[in-house]
């Protein structure tokens, strides 16, 4: 049972529709989109005052079971239209979502600028080790040995580890977060969407259809909060140990930030001095006067 205080005026129902959730009984989705309401309820934030953007698969089909401004786009490609829709409108939270297939195959090149570049939102990843929305094929995280429904004897190419592969690109937010831990969840999504930059947020999650070896119950198991553990997030190199040490146990939590590392719009010389966001000085202009060239 849930025992979250609700803050006056503003509950989780303020993101209610009346669309019904249709994913798999026990998928991670659940608690994912749980958590994210708490979080938005935390910081304050109403429907209309943050940006949602998804991707496609099992997780984008959560963007019609709550209320607010929410983009469903196209595979692998959420990360450009967040990243543009944040630099239109600076004073808008935008959070993305990803899974890990669109993410690490389709739409790696966006993620890798995306970090590279500091863009000043938060990206979170729907990791199942599957693309389940299209029957349980097998993605770039999945074990090399794990059976799947295309690649029976398990996929020939090498895993691709995927902390090793954000921590080197210098990040300057990184944490990892259980869909069974709803509180854990809300937290971490409550820091990564105040960071100043972008924020990495990995979300182990089951698929209980297509994943049956990293159950619900085999993350219970192994899966750690880091921070109560003590663990220094300013360190990097013990972050970039505990993300990728993922063997015996699981390290969750706020695992790496940073804040002196200018975002991407501060670094934009022209926006300097302006107290105007991008929309605001989209204007119509009469450009008849030109046709005459065209012609």
């Amino acid at each position: 049972m849930n025992t979250r205080a609700e803050p006056f005026l503003l509950s989780p129902r303020a993101y209610y529709s009346p669309n019904l959730c249709t994913w798999c009984d026990g998928c991670g989705n659940y608690g994912i989109w749980t958590a994210l309401k708490y979080a938005l309820v935390e910081l304050g934030l109403h429907p209309w005052q943050v940006c949602l953007c998804y991707d496609i698969g099992c997780h984008g089909n959560g963007s019609d079971k709550l209320q607010g401004y929410r983009f469903h786009g196209l595979h692998g490609r959420v990360i450009p239209f967040a990243a543009g829709a944040k630099l239109a409108n600076m004073k808008v939270p935008v959070i993305a979502f990803g899974g890990d297939g669109a993410t690490f195959s389709e739409g790696i090149g966006h993620l890798v600028h995306a970090v590279r570049s500091n863009y000043p939102i938060t990206f979170v990843l729907h990791n199942n080790e599957n693309y389940a929305l299209t029957t349980g094929q097998a993605t770039s995280l999945a074990p090399q040995d794990q059976p799947m429904n295309t690649s029976p004897n398990g996929i020939p190419e090498r895993t691709l580890s995927s902390m090793e592969f954000v921590f080197s690109l210098e990040p300057t937010f990184v944490a990892r977060g259980f869909s069974g831990d709803i509180d854990m969840m809300a937290r971490i999504f409550k820091s990564a969407i105040q960071h100043r930059g972008f924020a990495f947020v990995d979300i182990l999650q089951a698929c209980p259809t297509y994943n049956k070896v990293a159950t619900h119950e085999y993350l219970l198991d192994r899966y750690f909060d880091a921070n109560a553990e003590g663990h220094d997030a300013s360190d990097v190199a013990a972050a970039r140990r505990l993300a990728t040490s993922v063997q015996d146990r699981i390290a969750c939590g706020i695992l790496y930030q940073r804040e002196d590392v200018p975002d991407f719009y501060s670094r934009l010389t022209p926006r300097h001095g302006l107290k105007t966001t991008c929309v605001d000085e989209v204007h119509k202009y009469d450009v008849s006067q030109y046709f005459g060239d065209l012609v």
